[in-house]
């Protein structure tokens, strides 16, 4: 790209919808799936060579990183619709007065997280109930995980930054050259070479923050270098400040996304608190299919943030027709991706869970019958992940988090509790498809009847959404 190139605004309010989503996506969809894999290798490094206690350490500090990625998901879609909804209305002054708050809430943010993380690893890994011979290793790890926040966060800021104003390909670039850094500094680090000395499990972590820094000062480098449109210069170096009207939106809509990623990852733990409770096997087979749904989920993942951008740039400019076609063609294109993907992993059920399992013991058998009931009810979460999505990009996030706990903790997780004695693993397997199709049905009734159309994001953003257009 070259230095002109960069420095236009790119625009999701013009053009064919179809294929600019599509190409939209689908860097965030390649993300989700590169990401994935580079835990995957990293976990084997570690607990194939440095053993169980090793993997186990390294799990706890994963789980703790997940987290604060989690934490701060709310804040930075906010951040992104904010940004999203001035593009389109053509307004970059104002989106560099949200640049420039925003860049100074998120650094006060990360280092706060930081030095307390660094400093609390001991009690966090207690409260995680870390086994003994993992403890030591384990405050290794997350110690420095919690000293590269600053570069997590800095990332995750920039990416906000460039796919509210369009921009999902760039974002991508810098997000493989870490991936590609970190695959190859673990086993580096890990058993040392030459001068390099041996790291341990402090070796793959320190690949990690190494790979987070060098892409986050990169990105950096190139956003200047090409004059990005949306960079703080030394003459708007007053842009960099508390804006407690912008804060205060960042806060008041993040929270309640922030809020349902937490519902979600808790009753996935109540699930599996569930599932303990009938052996090794059951829980073989439910982690082995969990793994295969974890790619399932991607497009939709994938679909539901870029649809938040796309309509919000959209609702800025005014584009309401626009913001229809959308939500069809994200749910068209949720059909054929994930819909795609459960026919793969149906076609080869049991080869893709031999990957995870033994070909004997039962695990493998239940595990084929969790993928049969459980995969192709991800096309309903695709569903109301794409609705979910195009409703946010509005500022309308109460409703969409109260449906989600309603049908987590109102019916799948009780579903699953109450039934079990009774029918058996398949009452948690089915909870699934029930808890998604009550979930989506909710949605769609709020996106035709409800009021997320008149939703906005602060007092910043009075009189910017036109009225819309009924034609």
């Amino acid at each position: 790209m070259s230095a002109a190139e960069a420095s236009r605004k790119p625009s999701l309010t013009e053009g064919p919808i179809a294929k600019t989503l599509f190409l939209f996506s689908l860097p965030m969809l390649f993300g989700n799936v590169i990401q994935s894999l580079n835990g995957t290798i990293n976990s084997i490094w570690v607990g194939k060579f440095l053993g169980e206690a090793a993997l186990t350490a390294a799990s706890n500090g994963n789980i703790i990183m997940f987290f604060l990625i989690s934490a701060i998901f709310g804040v930075t879609m906010a951040a992104t619709i904010m940004i999203g909804q001035k593009i389109g209305a053509g307004d970059v002054a104002e989106t560099k007065r949200i640049v420039g708050t925003s860049a100074v809430f998120f650094l006060v943010l990360a280092l706060a997280v930081g030095i307390i993380g660094f400093f609390g690893s001991p009690w966090i890994l207690r409260v995680l109930n870390t086994p003994a011979e993992s403890v030591n290793m384990a405050i290794t790890y997350t110690r420095i995980i919690f000293a590269g926040m600053p570069f997590l966060y800095g990332y995750n800021y920039i990416m906000t930054v460039m796919r509210g104003a369009g921009d999902s390909k760039t974002p991508f670039y810098f997000l493989l050259v870490s991936v590609v850094l970190d695959v190859l500094l673990n086993p580096l680090l890990i058993f040392g070479w030459g001068p390099i000395p041996a790291m341990g499990i402090g070796g793959s972590a320190a690949a990690t923050l190494i790979a987070q820094g060098v892409s986050f000062v990169l990105i950096l480098i190139y956003l200047y270098r090409v004059k990005y449109f949306l960079r703080i210069t030394s003459s708007e170096l007053h842009l960099l400040r508390f804006d407690w009207e912008i804060i205060r939106t960042l806060i008041r809509k993040g929270v309640p996304m922030g809020l349902q990623m937490i519902a979600v990852s808790s009753s996935a733990i109540a699930l599996m608190n569930l599932i303990n409770g009938y052996g090794t096997v059951a829980a073989a087979a439910y982690t082995a299919a969990n793994n295969l749904s974890s790619y399932v989920q991607m497009p939709a993942m994938a679909l539901g943030a870029a649809v938040s951008s796309f309509a919000a740039q959209n609702i800025g400019a005014g584009r309401w027709d626009r913001v229809r076609k959308i939500t069809w063609i994200g749910i068209v294109y949720n059909f054929v991706l994930t819909g795609g993907l459960v026919v793969l992993i149906y076609i080869f059920n049991r080869g893709a869970l031999l990957m995870f399992l033994p070909s004997s013991g039962g695990a493998l058998e239940l595990g084929m019958r969790i993928n049969l009931i459980t995969l192709w009810s991800f096309v309903i979460f695709g569903i109301t992940n794409v609705i979910t999505g195009i409703m946010r990009s509005t500022g309308s996030v109460v409703v969409p988090l109260l449906i989600t706990i309603i049908s987590l903790w109102g019916i799948r997780i009780p579903l699953a509790y109450a039934f079990v004695d009774e029918y058996g693993l398949d009452a948690v397997w089915w909870s699934f498809p029930v808890g998604f199709a009550i979930s989506a049905v909710a949605v769609i009734f709020y996106y035709a009847f409800g009021k997320w159309k008149q939703a906005n994001m602060g007092d910043a953003f009075q009189g910017l959404k036109p009225v819309e257009d009924e034609g």
